[in-house]
């Protein structure tokens, strides 16, 4: 088997844990219920997921270390990260209040949660830490790599995609009120500033 039953069942729980807490990922999944409801809350769920099997990847080709030595790779990123979320931001409260909740293309939302995931370079590193405890080096690495991001993301997609629904469930109950919908606005718009203050505010070690 490519990786050990044993150890299989000591990452699953863990990764659970994981994905149960409260991150950028939970909190951009939110916003994007929020603002477009539960289709773009899914598909940026699923973009989400997508950009941690490409973090995954990188880091089973080892590509990830060259994040972890270069700090000005690792700023560069980040600070394309941060300037998304805050363009994110600044659109969403550009489109004002409305009686309905914005349409947002699945495909679009499916690109803002790739681009979210894969400017934060703090996943590859936290995929550098974590995932290499349960590698077994004398078995191949990429594909032990490849079957624990696997397990990461799907619970992610779970977990994230459940609170996206809810929040974009909230939206769409509420959504016809006029004050409503300036509240809904500004509400996405500053979870996506949370996230880009904490992605700025972040410290590399």
């Amino acid at each position: 088997m490519i990786v050990d039953p044993v150890v299989l069942l000591a990452f699953v729980p863990a990764a659970l844990a994981l994905n149960l807490t409260p991150g950028a990922d939970m909190m951009f999944c939110l916003g994007q219920g929020l603002k477009a409801g539960p289709r773009a809350a899914l598909a940026a769920d699923a973009g989400i997921a997508a950009g941690g099997m490409v973090h995954v990847t990188l880091a089973g080709l080892g590509l990830g270390a060259a994040v972890a030595a270069a700090p000005w790779l690792f700023e560069a990123i980040r600070w394309v990260g941060v300037g998304y979320l805050l363009w994110l931001a600044w659109a969403t409260l550009r489109a004002g209040p409305g009686v309905e909740l914005p349409e947002v293309r699945p495909a679009r939302a499916f690109r803002e949660g790739l681009v979210v995931n894969l400017t934060n370079p703090k996943v590859i590193l936290f995929v550098l830490a974590f995932v290499p405890q349960f590698v077994d080096p004398a078995r191949p690495v990429l594909p032990q790599f490849l079957v624990f991001g696997l397990i990461l993301s799907v619970g992610g997609l779970v977990v994230n995609g459940l609170v996206g629904v809810f929040a974009g469930g909230i939206g769409r109950r509420l959504v016809g009120s006029p004050e409503f919908g300036r509240w809904l606005g500004r509400a996405s718009a500053a979870i996506f500033v949370g996230l880009a203050a904490r992605l700025a505010l972040m410290q590399r070690g």
